[in-house]
């Protein structure tokens, strides 16, 4: 009599990738991504008062960010211009950086959403760096930063209506359409951090060399944060030209 393992197949478990595309690198050869992957949280309820004081800090270091006089000549504002313009985007689309620096500079400060949200805009208005956040378990089939096709399926936060990828567009993409369009411009709702999210990807981005030893620097501080407020391990990553993928 035989053993019933030995006609059994092995279950092979297929771990989602994080990748950038070989055509995302001949633009962009000096970017870094900063990956921090939270497993196990309860991103439920308001955030602490640690967190919201960071956050509110936070609103306030970020003006040596906007110093110069004419807000696009800023540094931390003008090189995510240059990079846009490499690209295809929606008309007036900005990085998430620029997005929150002009919001600060207007006296409107960046307010509480839920812990990780807090969190990551923390530390991108610290570091003068966009940074964001997904919830893992939603994304389908490995996570793509490449350009798209045209047509991805697409509905920001806060929008009811569908608003498809143009060609050429920078997007971060799964199997089922656009997770965050015009690179950091706008993140979609199907993958949005919510009071529900058990799984998180956090990620940093820098676009120049110049900015490497500071996005290495906030993913650290990105990490110890995150550890610290929900009591976890995170696992943290440096995607770059010479390692472009992550397991997730």
């Amino acid at each position: 009599m035989r053993g019933g393992c030995e006609d059994e197949e092995e279950s092979v478990i297929i771990m989602p990738k994080f990748i950038v595309s070989k055509e995302f690198w001949e633009l962009f050869p000096n970017a870094h991504f900063g990956i921090v992957l939270a497993k196990g949280i309860d991103n439920s309820g308001e955030s602490t008062v640690a967190i919201k004081n960071l956050l509110a800090e936070a609103n306030e270091v970020s003006e040596k960010f906007t110093e110069a006089a004419v807000f696009s000549e800023n540094p931390a504002v003008a090189v995510w211009r240059a990079a846009y313009r490499k690209f295809k985007t929606k008309k007036g689309a900005r990085s998430s950086i620029e997005n929150l620096l002009k919001r600060v500079s207007k006296r409107n400060e960046v307010r509480s959403i839920n812990p990780l949200v807090d969190i990551y805009n923390s530390i991108s208005l610290n570091y003068g760096l966009p940074a964001g956040g997904e919830d893992l378990d939603k994304f389908v089939g490995n996570l793509h930063l490449k350009f798209a096709t045209g047509g991805e399926d697409f509905i920001g936060i806060g929008e009811e209506a569908e608003e498809p990828c143009l060609e050429g567009e920078l997007a971060y993409l799964d199997e089922l359409g656009a997770v965050c369009r015009g690179w950091n411009w706008r993140d979609g709702q199907r993958t949005m951090l919510t009071s529900q999210t058990k799984n998180a990807f956090l990620i940093v981005e820098s676009c120049v060399a110049d900015q490497e030893e500071n996005l290495r620097e906030a993913t650290k501080e990105l990490s110890n944060l995150v550890n610290s407020c929900f009591e976890i391990q995170t696992e943290v990553f440096i995607v770059d030209i010479l390692c472009p993928e992550v397991v997730l």
